[in-house]
């Protein structure tokens, strides 16, 4: 065990600074402000985490998921000098609930399948993609990329600054062999299997809302993102800004929804004051954006309530980009990261809902949000998202 409910945070994420992510998604805001973190000095987790009306030991749980995506992995990551001269290469983010369990099953396929030679890296996805992106900006040719990439988001694999160039040219496909994703991902509303057969997929990471009903006070309870962009809900809602990928497929959603005006709606609707000392006054969000698997923190027949957008759930995709050209080689890890082992882990662990037609995922039935094949390769995705940010901050006024 790593976190005591009686620290306090600012003690927290200055010993544990991967954490930081994790509150900041929790809706805690305004960590980097000194002034902030000497007024948390004076209140244990504990009653932060009843003011925020958060089950404290569901809370400490993922605190200590992050620390361990991030400090207790040396044996299943590979180091630097234990890289094998002419190997696969594998690089990539992994969401931190189910980074550990899906390392260490990637670990024991090797072990089973000694003739396969890869070097990896897969960090935690809250070390962000600046290391990926410098691997992909120093690459002057093909060879000099990485066999194979998993990431979620949109910004890294369709930006044309960063892979788009390089997909353009035709390197990348499919080799994954499912004929058919999950119905979830297939039927008559969504279909998210790339119609090109460049991209492919493991699972997503779904986006729904925590609503706060003594925050909401005699306002309507919101089913859908419509709602929450409506004037009422200015200056109510917390956003999930540190988590990018999530944060940055919920901008080009909105935008595909509701365009440009929803986009700055969707700025006016952050809440501004989201620090510990308006927090300690009771001053909190009506609704929080969040992945689903933080629904699995609130206390039931709390004040909180899970709502599925009757929209459906915006989604993160967790892409898979393998190149053509080592097809042979790379066949076998591509099936296990693409099989039903995986998909198990990232769904049961992680409420990512998994693409593998094979595997029953938590969130069966829920209807998804997905933006489209069509409308991805109809935009660059890169300039789209600096609008969309452009947009969103403009609303927000204060970021």
């Amino acid at each position: 065990m790593y976190i005591k409910v009686s620290m306090n945070i600012k003690e927290i994420i200055t010993k544990y600074p991967e954490t930081k992510a994790v509150f900041e998604n929790q809706g805690i805001q305004g960590l980097e402000d000194e002034t902030v973190l000497q007024i948390l000095e004076a209140y244990p987790l504990s009653e932060i985490m009843k003011l925020k009306k958060v089950d404290a030991a569901a809370f400490v749980s993922r605190l200590e998921e992050s620390i361990k995506a991030n400090r207790e992995t040396s044996d299943i990551t590979m180091k630097k000098e234990e890289k094998k001269e002419n190997a696969l290469s594998l690089l990539g983010l992994l969401p931190c609930p189910v980074r550990i369990p899906l390392l260490e099953g990637f670990q024991t396929f090797l072990q089973e399948h000694p003739a396969i030679e890869v070097n990896y890296e897969l960090k935690a996805a809250s070390s962000g993609l600046a290391w990926l992106k410098k691997d992909v900006i120093e690459a002057n040719h093909v060879d000099q990329l990485a066999d194979m990439f998993l990431s979620a988001g949109f910004d890294l694999f369709f930006d044309n600054k960063w892979m788009g160039k390089w997909k353009s040219e035709g390197i990348f496909e499919d080799m994954t062999g499912l004929a058919h994703y999950n119905t979830d991902f297939e039927n008559e509303h969504i279909s998210l299997k790339d119609p090109k057969g460049d991209y492919s997929m493991i699972g997503v990471v779904p986006a729904i809302f925590l609503v706060n009903k003594a925050a909401l006070g005699s306002r309507k309870m919101p089913e859908s993102w419509l709602d929450i962009l409506s004037k009422e809900f200015e200056n109510s809602i917390s956003l999930p800004i540190a988590d990018f990928d999530l944060f940055n497929s919920i901008l080009v959603h909105i935008y595909k929804l509701y365009g440009q005006e929803g986009v700055t709606k969707l700025g006016k609707s952050l809440l501004s004051n989201l620090h510990p000392a308006q927090m300690i006054d009771a001053k909190e969000p009506a609704i929080t954006i969040m992945p689903f698997f933080f629904s699995k923190m609130i206390k039931e027949n709390g004040p909180m309530q899970v709502v599925w957008p009757k929209e459906g759930a915006i989604i993160s995709p967790i892409f898979m980009l393998t190149k053509k050209n080592k097809q042979e080689a790379l066949k076998p890890i591509v099936d296990f990261m693409a099989g039903k082992e995986v998909g198990n882990i990232i769904s049961h662990q992680g409420l990512f809902p998994s693409i593998h037609p094979e595997v029953e995922n938590p969130t069966a039935g829920k209807p998804f949000v997905w933006i489209g094949w069509d409308f991805i390769y109809s935009h660059d995705m890169g300039e789209l998202l600096q609008d969309c940010e452009t947009w969103f901050r403009k609303g927000a006024k204060r970021l």
